[in-house]
């Protein structure tokens, strides 16, 4: 390692309950929106449900043992609104809110804090019939949700996010069909982006009501690499960066869309303060840079992918850019002078081997990232890795492995990687230079 870090920053990992629970149908839990989008024949690559994923419902202190083993400062996950309410409304499911209570006390036996994420992408499908995102009454429901589990949780959880990346369930579920719910609404899509925003700002004022501790936020940020200095490159490349970036980041951050789309989406009176409510931190998921081009004829939208060449590559396919971190952090520090202290809420790769050197290098050098965007005057304070296990990896299911931790799907036995070992060595290390 040739990087130093704070002596107060912390070390997580992350992951989500729909990707890891299982226990689909179990204890009262209602079926989510990626329920119903697996069932459909074609929406997965390899024809997988989470129905059993990584079975984390019945082998959560086997997993915990683990983040033990690690040395975790700390443990984020995310709750299942429909285990919690079946159909997003009405009562609490006490089965549900049970196991998430059991395992926010099992985290602090072992000293490592919780960081609960509301919505991870599992909408109740009962309110998706009701319209899902693109109605403004989902907003209100997931406040009530967000009240009820502060009820019950704010007294132990560390830290909250309300709602995990809303561009991607914006682009992904609502433009271009390849997540859940499979809409395929392209621009007619951004109601469903300030619905979103406005839930976080809603639940953001629910669990400061019950005191909770630390609220922030878990927003996927990248740069975006126009294909040249051309200006139709690089107005394709502003363009996806205001889809992708600025249209969560500034609501929340400035308390204003970037101009032009706030023309565009249903705002109501005070909306934009609830959004901008204060945040005492700022979560940054990042995976890599993404290259954007004038759009070629026939391209459903105004820009094209292309693929950054010259680096190395995940099983996914994704580049492995480090100083795309570093370079991101800056650009939000840079946009916002007055960002709250960050925490790389999301980070990691995908590869399967259990000797995986291509992680461990992967790691350091964004853990390296971020030490420079510190040196540079960005704020960041902790780090959770993508992710402790294996996981049911959305519409690829199970054919992307991100885990410190391999899981065999077909036993469920749990073989901790060769990063998970670095990751260990590298928690221990910093704490003895504390």
């Amino acid at each position: 390692m040739s990087w130093t870090l704070p002596r107060e920053f912390r070390f997580g990992a992350s992951s989500a309950a729909h990707q890891i629970e299982g226990a689909s149908a179990e204890d009262g839990k209602g079926p989510s929106i990626w329920d119903t989008f697996s069932a459909e024949p074609g929406r997965i690559v390899d024809g997988s449900t989470a129905a059993v994923a990584c079975d984390h419902y019945h082998r959560s202190r086997e997993d915990i043992a683990l983040m033990a083993e690690l040395g975790l400062d700390g443990y984020r996950f995310s709750t299942a609104w429909p285990r919690i309410q079946p159909t997003g409304r009405g009562p609490v499911n006490a089965a549900g809110l049970d196991f998430y209570d059991r395992l926010v006390d099992d985290l602090l036996v072992h000293d490592v804090a919780p960081m609960l994420t509301l919505y991870h992408w599992d909408l109740p499908q009962a309110l998706q019939d009701e319209g899902g995102w693109l109605n403004r009454d989902t907003a209100y429901r997931f406040a009530e949700y967000a009240g009820l589990m502060a009820d019950r949780l704010a007294d132990r959880v560390a830290h909250w996010i309300p709602v995990n990346e809303p561009n991607m369930v914006t682009l992904l579920g609502h433009a271009l069909s390849t997540h859940a719910p499979g809409a395929a609404l392209l621009f007619d899509a951004l109601p469903v982006a300030h619905h979103l925003n406005l839930a976080h700002g809603l639940a953001v004022a629910e669990l400061r009501q019950r005191d909770a501790a630390s609220v922030g936020t878990a927003n996927n940020h990248a740069p975006i690499w126009p294909a040249s200095a051309e200006e139709p490159d690089v107005a394709a490349g502003e363009l996806m960066d205001v889809l992708w970036n600025r249209l969560f980041a500034e609501p929340m951050l400035a308390g204003a869309y970037p101009e032009g789309f706030g023309d565009l989406l249903p705002i109501e009176p005070g909306d934009l303060e609830a959004i901008a409510a204060p945040l005492d931190f700022y979560g940054v998921n990042h995976y890599n840079p993404m290259g954007v081009r004038r759009a070629t004829e026939g391209s459903e939208l105004p820009f094209d992918y292309y693929d950054l060449a010259g680096y190395p590559t995940s099983e996914f396919g994704w580049p492995v850019v480090p100083d795309g971190l570093r370079e991101i952090l800056v650009l939000l520090k840079e946009r916002h002078p007055d960002l709250p202290p960050v925490l790389i809420t999301e980070n990691g790769t995908s590869w399967s081997a259990i000797d995986d050197r291509f992680r461990i290098d992967y790691l350091d050098q964004h853990l390296g990232a971020i030490a420079a965007a510190i040196e540079a005057g960005v704020d960041v304070r902790g780090y959770y890795t993508w992710s402790l296990t294996d996981n049911w990896e959305w519409a690829e299911g199970f054919t992307q492995r991100f885990g410190l931790v391999h899981v065999d799907y077909a036993t469920q036995v749990r073989t901790p990687r060769s990063s998970f070992h670095w990751y260990a060595d590298t928690i221990a290390a910093h704490r003895r230079s504390r």
